[in-house]
C-alpha cells in the first residue's frame, strides 16, 4: 500500500475479504483538511434516558445524606451524593440541572411520558397519540449528511415499543418513532461490516473481524505519524476489545422473555451479563464517534413500568429487576437499592464519558468530550411523578458549555419520599412550577449553531447553562 496519508478521504476505510472496517481521524488528515479551524470542528451530541425516575428521599429522612439522587447544594457549590459520587471525576466537566420538566406531561403518570423527552410534544396519557421531532433528530438533519450514518439510535428493548410505552426517545419530523436498535452485533456490523451479499458469511468464517484487516492495517501503519500510529494502535485495540464484549453480549440479548408477567427468578442471570451488555452498547457508541460515522446518538436504557429485557438491568448489582426498586424504597434499606442501582447507571455513564475526554481531537481543538455534548436523565423524577426531571449534561465546552455547577431551580425541598399508599406525586397539585426543558433545547441548539428561538413550548432560553 503507498497511500500518501494526506490523500486519504475521512471516510476511508480498511477493506477485508468481505470486512471494512472506518478509520479514524488522523492528524495528517485533519491537517490536509483545514480542520484545524475550529468552526469546522466535529460537533457531536448524544442522549441517554433512564426509566423509573431517582430516589428523593424527604430531607427529614436520614436515607436523604447519602442516597437523594439530586446533590446538596447550588451553584459551585455542590455535594454530589453517593448516587452520583462516581461523576466526581468529571465536576468541572458537568452541570446537573433540578426543576425543569415538559409542561404537557406535569399531570400525567410517569410511565406515559418518556416518549416527548427529546420532543417535548403533548402525547398525552391516552387517547389519540401525536408526537413531534425530537432534539436529536433536529441535529441529524443538520449534521447528518457529514457522516455515513445520519444518527445512531438505540435502546435496551430494541424496536419502537407502544405509544406512551415506548422503546425509543428518536422520531422524525412526522413525529413517527424511529426504531432503535438493541443487538450489540448487528450495530458492530453496521460500522464495521462491509455491506455486500457475502460479508455476514465471511465474517462468520472468521476467528475476528481485524482478521482480515491486519495486513492492509499494517502496510498502512508505515505511512503515519508516530502520533498517528498511536492513534491507530489504540483504535484497533479498542475495536478488538469490543468485538469480545460483542460476542459475550449474545447470550443476554437472547434471553427468553417469559409468556406471562411473572417474577422473573427462573432466569438464570449472572451480574456480569448486564454489566456487559450496557458498557458495550457505550463502546459501540464511542467508536461510532471516533470512526466519525455518526455525530448523533441516542441510547433509551430502559423503558418505563419494567417491560422487556431492561428490567433485567438491576442484576448486575445484585438486585432481581429494576422496576420494582422504585416501589420499594418504603422498606427498610429501599432507598440505598434504589440508589445503588442508579449509582451503577451513572458509573457506566462516567467510564463513557471519561473515555471521550481521554481521546484527543486529530485537529487540536481538545479532547473528544469538548466538542461532544452528553445529556442524562430521565422524564420522572420522584415516584411517577412526571416533574423536576434529574438530568446531567457533561462536555460541549467547545461550543460554548459552562460547568462545574448545579443549576437548583428546584429549592432546597422538592417533592419526594416513598410512595406509601392513596394519591401518588404526579396526582397531587403542582406547588412549585418547573422551568420548561425546551428552553434548554433551544439554547442546546444555538450552541450547535442552528438559528432558531423555539422549541416544542419553549419560553426563553436557558443561558445559565
Amino acid at each position: 500500500m503507498n497511500t500518501k496519508i494526506e490523500s486519504l478521504d475521512r471516510r476511508k476505510f480498511i477493506r477485508g475479504v468481505g470486512v471494512a472496517l472506518a478509520l479514524p481521524a488522523f492528524e495528517a488528515t485533519a491537517r490536509a483538511a483545514g480542520s484545524g479551524d475550529r468552526n469546522d470542528t466535529k460537533k457531536r451530541f448524544a442522549c441517554f434516558y433512564m426509566p423509573d425516575g431517582v430516589p428523593m428521599p424527604l430531607a427529614e429522612d436520614p436515607a436523604h445524606k447519602d442516597w437523594s439522587w439530586f446533590p446538596h447544594g447550588n451553584g459551585k457549590e455542590f455535594k454530589l451524593t453517593k448516587c452520583l459520587e462516581p461523576l466526581e471525576p468529571l465536576r468541572e466537566d458537568l452541570t446537573v440541572l433540578s426543576g425543569l420538566s415538559h409542561p404537557s406531561a406535569r399531570s400525567i403518570h410517569g410511565h406515559s411520558n418518556a416518549d416527548q423527552f427529546l420532543t417535548g410534544a403533548a402525547t398525552g396519557p391516552s387517547g389519540e397519540y401525536r408526537n413531534s421531532i425530537s432534539l436529536d433528530q433536529v441535529l441529524a438533519e443538520r449534521f447528518g449528511d457529514q457522516t455515513r450514518l445520519g444518527s445512531l439510535v438505540l435502546s435496551t428493548d430494541g424496536g419502537t415499543g407502544t405509544p406512551r410505552g415506548c422503546h425509543t426517545i428518536s422520531y422524525n419530523r412526522n413525529g413517527r418513532a424511529i426504531p432503535a436498535e438493541n443487538r450489540p452485533k448487528k450495530i458492530f456490523d453496521m460500522l464495521f461490516v462491509k455491506n455486500d451479499n457475502d460479508a455476514s458469511r465471511r465474517l462468520a468464517l472468521s476467528k475476528s473481524t481485524l482478521d482480515d484487516l491486519l495486513s492492509d492495517a499494517k502496510s498502512l501503519r508505515k505511512t503515519l505519524s508516530k502520533h498517528d500510529q498511536k492513534t491507530l494502535d489504540e483504535y484497533l485495540e479498542s475495536v478488538r476489545e469490543t468485538e469480545i464484549k460483542v460476542e459475550k453480549a449474545k447470550r443476554w440479548i437472547n434471553l427468553p422473555l417469559p409468556e406471562v408477567d411473572v417474577d422473573h427468578l427462573n432466569l438464570d442471570i449472572t451480574p456480569k451479563e448486564p454489566k456487559d451488555y450496557l458498557q458495550t452498547m457505550f463502546e459501540l457508541i464511542y467508536l461510532a464517534f471516533k470512526t466519525d460515522s455518526t455525530r448523533i446518538a441516542t441510547y433509551q436504557i430502559g423503558r418505563e413500568n419494567g417491560v422487556g429485557i431492561s428490567d433485567y438491568l438491576a442484576r448486575a448489582v445484585g438486585f432481581n429487576l429494576t422496576h420494582q426498586l422504585s416501589h420499594e424504597t418504603k422498606k427498610v434499606g429501599g432507598w440505598k437499592n434504589f440508589g445503588t442501582y442508579c449509582r451503577f447507571l451513572n458509573e457506566e455513564y462516567g467510564r463513557f464519558a471519561s473515555k471521550l475526554k481521554a481521546t484527543e481531537e486529530a485537529d487540536g481543538s481538545g479532547n473528544m468530550l469538548d466538542n461532544t455534548l452528553l445529556m442524562f436523565g430521565s422524564a420522572s423524577s420522584a415516584f411517577h411523578l412526571s416533574r423536576n426531571y434529574p438530568l446531567i449534561l457533561t462536555g460541549g465546552r467547545n461550543l460554548g458549555f459552562k460547568h462545574g455547577q448545579y443549576f437548583n431551580h428546584a429549592g432546597s425541598n422538592p417533592a419526594g419520599g416513598a410512595w406509601t399508599g392513596g394519591r401518588e406525586p404526579w396526582q397531587k397539585e403542582i406547588t412549585r412550577e418547573d422551568l420548561p426543558l425546551s428552553n434548554l433545547f433551544v439554547t442546546m441548539l444555538q450552541r450547535f449553531g442552528i438559528e432558531t428561538q423555539k422549541f416544542a413550548d419553549s419560553t426563553d432560553t436557558l443561558d445559565a447553562v
